[in-house]
């Protein structure tokens, strides 16, 4: 868990090679971090993500960064929490693994992903931190070719609260 940091900050701003969109299925753009990332890459992204024929709740796909500081931007589709008994769980770990895959498949050693599915999409944040970290921590335990992958949190309360859920699950895995 060594190579997991929970971080605060704009994700759109990160030096990493790959950033994480919390897209929509169109990959058109929307609100959020998913608004926050288009613009701050430029039309170029949507002219990109226009070819790729929008994408499925839990799987990822690959674009340019443009104009933002990462090279790539990876985005993956969470789901819309009803209750957690519609399949969420498995849906919202195959977002985190399904990126980490096309990461390692395209060269990627440093990552940044959003808190997926825990704003419009109403995941509740404690279960999604946790899913991420067990999704990364399993991914790792395959795997060594990411060094470097960043949980990132906008906002003060959920900056703190990843640290707290990261610190009492880091000693289980």
């Amino acid at each position: 868990m060594n190579r997991i940091r929970i971080v605060q900050g704009d994700i759109t701003k990160l030096a990493v090679d790959a950033i994480v969109n919390a897209a929509n299925s169109s990959l058109l753009g929307g609100g959020g971090v998913d608004g926050a990332i288009h613009r701050a890459a430029g039309r170029e992204l949507l002219a990109e993500c226009r070819l790729l024929g929008g994408c499925k709740t839990g799987q990822a796909k690959l674009t340019k960064g443009y104009k933002l500081p990462a090279e790539f931007v990876i985005h993956t589709v969470g789901p819309v929490y009803r209750d957690g008994a519609h399949g969420e769980p498995e849906l919202l770990y195959a977002c985190y693994h399904n990126s980490l895959e096309l990461a390692v498949q395209n060269g990627i050693k440093s990552i940044a992903f959003p808190c997926i599915s825990t704003g419009i999409y109403g995941y509740p944040f404690d279960e999604a931190c946790k899913i991420a970290l067990r999704a990364i921590g399993e991914f790792f335990r395959k795997d060594e070719s990411i060094s470097e992958v960043l949980l990132v949190c906008f906002g003060d309360t959920d900056f703190a609260r990843y640290r707290e859920i990261f610190a009492s699950d880091a000693t289980k895995t």
